[in-house]
């Protein structure tokens, strides 16, 4: 039976799942437009420290403002609306809460929410995939010890690609590489909230009608997100992160398959099984036609002549060669799918996507010469890109998590372009996150 008409039976019997989120930015509010017209959900509160920006953007979504006016979490629960208020640990630990949809972004406080959660026996969806990179698998080592599910959110690129690999091991393919597209040239590694909006294609308008944060979407272009994202599918599927880096090799759709061959069969794979992003522009500096941007792929390997044979038979499009294929969604809807996430975790008890082990990792890099004194800005500032990085190398070089460099003092001077290390700066061994990335750091 599909989730859409079990969701459905639970509309039907009262009993829908009751969802409390946290965060009403751009992803949580394109989740709560969606949340509207999805059966069996019940979103009972959101918490959000601006709680009249929340409801601003709530109406702005299509929400009616009388549904917003419940006055407590007890007052929503009876009337069917929803109670808009500021305190998330109140909301996670009450009883009539059964999923906790974390979109803050902050991964320091990503975790202090995930494990309030589970302390209180929810579920956690986490849009903050930020938290994912630092320390997803102990998080989801956590999240199994207290018997509930930790998982990632479909309509991010990480769910949606593991759901693509899913699919090809499911069906009995070697999966030869998995990632997303990107748009990227080399010099938007030192890209700031001021050349955001140039860079990205978007006027200043249209970023003010959609309520766009410029650090938010800077952290996309200077190669932090698809850096945490690439993290993400490796830790959930097992792919390895390349020793340098990603590359960004620049194709179409139909290049996919080629570039993603080992280097000894014609691609730019250091080796089978790895993760990568390919980027829309051209060497030139050209956009390349029917690009992959804002999709995801995965590759896989045809492993016998009559697996080969058939590709050849029912016309796929596939290498020179005719051994790989590449499957693809040419565009992910963000936090507007995420209801596939509730209805999973909530009904299937099966999470989209998660961290089953500490592979791959997102250090922070200067984008220029940073002084001793000075306070980090976090993902998508003025101070530093992420980049991803195997465990097995940022581990024992003691790399920086990009996730905990928010707001944290630098104690020595460190040149453009290098990782910082944690003798760079002050952390704060206290916080759940740093705790928990030491758990982490442990399983390498």
């Amino acid at each position: 039976m599909g989730l859409y008409q079990q969701l459905q039976e639970r509309q039907e019997r009262n009993m829908p799942l009751r969802v409390g989120v946290v965060g009403a930015g751009k992803f949580g509010t394109m989740f709560l437009a969606q949340a509207l017209r999805i059966p069996g959900v019940h979103v009972v509160g959101v918490a959000d420290l601006r709680v009249d920006v929340a409801k601003s953007n709530m109406v702005y979504a299509g929400w009616s403002p009388d549904r917003l006016e419940a006055a407590s979490l007890d007052a929503a629960l009876q009337s069917g609306t929803t109670h808009v208020g500021e305190d998330a640990m109140a909301m996670i630990d009450h009883p009539g809460v059964d999923i906790v949809v974390e979109c803050t972004g902050n991964p320091v406080i990503a975790v202090d929410h995930a494990l309030a959660a589970f302390a209180a026996g929810k579920h956690v969806i986490s849009a903050t995939v930020e938290a994912d990179a630092v320390c997803g698998a102990a998080l989801v080592a956590r999240a199994e010890a207290a018997g509930v599910i930790y998982s990632q959110a479909y309509g991010d690129q990480p769910a949606m690609t593991v759901e693509l690999v899913d699919w090809a091991r499911t069906c009995g393919f070697e999966v030869a590489a998995a990632g997303r597209g990107h748009k990227w040239k080399p010099e938007y590694r030192f890209s700031t909230p001021d050349t955001i909006w140039d860079f990205w294609g978007v006027t200043p308008e249209q970023a003010e009608r959609g309520r766009l944060n410029p650090k938010m979407f800077n952290s996309f272009l200077d190669g932090t997100k698809p850096a945490i994202e690439s993290a993400a599918i490796s830790n959930a599927t097992g792919l390895n992160a390349p020793t340098h880096g990603l590359s960004y090799p620049p194709g179409a759709i139909d290049d996919i398959a080629t570039l993603m061959r080992p280097r000894s069969e014609g691609g730019v794979l250091e080796e089978a099984g790895m993760v990568e992003v390919i980027s829309s522009f051209a060497a030139d500096g050209t956009m390349i036609p029917n690009d992959i941007r804002q999709g995801v792929w995965v590759v896989v390997k045809a492993t016998s002549d009559y697996v080969k044979n058939c590709f050849e038979e029912y016309m796929v499009s596939t290498d020179d060669s005719g051994l790989y294929y590449c499957n693809f969604k040419r565009f992910h809807l963000i936090g507007l799918e995420l209801g596939l996430s509730v209805g999973s975790v909530g009904i299937r008890k099966e999470a989209t996507g998660t961290s089953k082990e500490f592979r791959s990792d997102v250090v922070a890099v200067a984008k220029r010469d940073l002084k001793a004194g000075e306070m980090l800005d976090g993902e998508g500032g003025y101070c530093v890109a992420g980049q991803l990085r195997p465990t097995r190398i940022s581990v024992p070089m003691r790399a920086l998590p990009l996730g905990l460099t928010g707001d944290i003092k630098l104690l020595r001077d460190v040149p453009v372009d290098t990782i910082l290390t944690y003798d760079d700066v002050e952390i704060d061994e206290s916080l759940n996150a740093v705790k928990l990335r030491r758990e982490c750091e442990a399983m390498v």
